[in-house]
């Protein structure tokens, strides 16, 4: 072997050093988990720019101790986090990255394979199609539905309305967009209560957000299908070309479930593509009580749910269902030579269901999961989630300062200080701004806001695996304690 290709320096680090660091880490986790995050603060106090004043400018040219990043972890880093994982975190969805899942992320890691292809990591791809055929069952979706894994809904949703728009037999996959005369505006439907995701996903696929048309809601925040019946009627005879409808099966800030029965009905009728966004209640399905909030999804072109969010998953793991997995493949298949392999056309290669061609290992902690809690104990902790939230939206119901804005389906209540009488609108939206800011300063709990028909809500998501009565006794209590301050200053 030549000199030049002999180096002291080549290699991964010394095994020894990795197993002292690992040892030391896994044993913080636990530690972590074990006490639900309650030793630290769940909303990070930094101030902006401040985590980075403590971060050099420059990447380390030489090697440094592995201890001495751990320390920086635990002194710069990790004030700076604001925690997720926390039992007093009740903002946005509550969301658990639990045991298993962290051990499975682990050994995903370590293994740092890419599934594009069934050639490069078969048991990714078939543990992929197998977790999720699990999931569609336990939820109750056909058998029908071809499930796969992305990130995030908003990815799961911009890959489904590019299928919608292949199945439009526009000719944009070869065509294009741009300076056509021959395409018509085209129209995507969703509800005033949608995720934000629907609009972006238009914008990145060239259909800008003149092409999202808002429809309203009824006194549950869920979509209105004769204002949908409307809209469609409006915009054919306005030479617009309807797209495809997005349904909301648990609203973002609501958790509000649309008609979806009634949505499909009417896009079976019109030939629109039909896509669910049950990012976050379709956890709740698993549990056959719930079940009901699928209802007409079986009818749906596409469909997404989040195990990220309530299934315990750690962050990121999106699942996504389509009744037309070959218009995904039309959409998105692009197989050049040096991507082909002797299985091509007898496999699921699942790079062909979407934009990415890297794909991570992401259904090892998914399996997992759902083999360590089962069904059955997911069932349980769900059901205990939504209990907690219907003892505090019971609480809110009997306090005499508070009001609650919205119904509590799942496990998510929106609620408010009512103010003294002489309030206009806008102080009583301050006093909640207030009150949210005071609330959340306590560091014991971090709960977040959203706004209804009626002005600011303050939003309540209980869903966290560690969360117990004890942090919503704490929750009303700091409410109480916060409100009266503000009311008698």
């Amino acid at each position: 072997m030549s000199k030049d290709l002999e180096s002291p320096v080549t290699g991964d680090i010394p095994t020894a050093d990795f197993r002292r660091q690992a040892h030391r880490m896994i044993d913080w986790i636990a530690d972590y988990l074990e006490a639900g995050g309650r030793p630290y603060p769940v909303l990070a106090r930094v101030k902006p720019g401040e985590v980075s004043s403590r971060l050099p400018a420059r990447a380390p040219e030489d090697p440094e101790p592995l201890d001495a990043v751990w320390e920086d972890f635990l002194t710069t880093v990790l004030p700076g986090v604001t925690h997720w994982n926390h039992a007093g975190f009740m903002a946005y969805f509550g969301i658990t990255g639990s045991g298993p899942g962290v051990l499975g992320e682990l050994l995903s890691a370590a293994l740092n394979v890419n599934g594009m292809l069934w050639k490069t990591c078969p048991s990714a791809t078939e543990l992929e199609l197998v977790v999720l055929d699990w999931l569609r069952d336990a939820i109750g979706l056909p058998a029908g539905f071809f499930g796969f894994l992305t990130d995030t809904a908003s990815i799961s949703s911009l890959l489904a309305l590019a299928a919608a728009r292949e199945a439009a037999g526009l000719e944009i996959r070869e065509r294009g967009m741009s300076g056509r005369t021959d395409l018509p505006p085209l129209r995507v439907y969703a509800s005033d209560q949608a995720h934000s995701s629907i609009a972006k996903a238009c914008i990145t696929l060239g259909l800008g957000l003149d092409s999202t048309r808002a429809i309203p809601h009824d006194e549950e925040y869920r979509m209105d299908p004769d204002a949908l019946d409307a809209a469609i009627a409006e915009d054919r005879a306005a030479g617009i070309r309807p797209l495809a409808v997005v349904a909301t099966v648990g609203t973002t800030s609501t958790t509000s479930v649309d008609p979806v029965a009634k949505i499909a009905g009417i896009c079976q009728r019109e030939g629109l593509w039909l896509h669910v966004d049950a990012a976050y209640a379709g956890s709740a399905a698993i549990c056959p009580e719930k079940r009901w909030c699928l209802k007409g999804c079986e009818r749906a072109d596409s469909f997404v749910f989040n195990p990220h969010k309530w299934l315990f998953t750690p962050i990121d793991a999106s699942a996504l269902y389509t009744r037309h997995p070959e218009t995904f493949k039309r959409a998105f298949s692009l197989v050049p030579e040096y991507l082909t392999t002797p299985e091509s056309g007898t496999v699921v290669d699942l790079m062909d269901y979407g934009v990415q061609l890297g794909r991570r290992f992401r259904a090892l902690k998914l399996w997992w999961v759902l083999r360590a809690f089962g069904l059955e104990g997911i069932r349980a902790r769900l059901r205990h989630h939504m209990a907690m939230a219907q003892s505090f939206a019971g609480w809110i119901d009997r306090h005499p300062l508070l009001e609650r804005l919205a119904p509590v389906p799942f496990s998510v209540v929106n609620f408010r200080a009512s103010g003294p009488p002489s309030f206009s609108g806008q102080q009583v939206d301050e006093l909640n701004l207030e009150l949210l800011k005071r609330v959340n300063a306590s560091g014991e709990v971090y709960i977040s806001h959203t706004r209804l028909d009626a002005g600011i809500a303050l939003h309540v998501a209980v869903g966290n695996l560690h969360t117990t009565p004890a942090e919503i006794a704490r929750l009303e209590t700091v409410i109480d304690e916060e409100l009266t301050c503000l009311l008698n200053r």
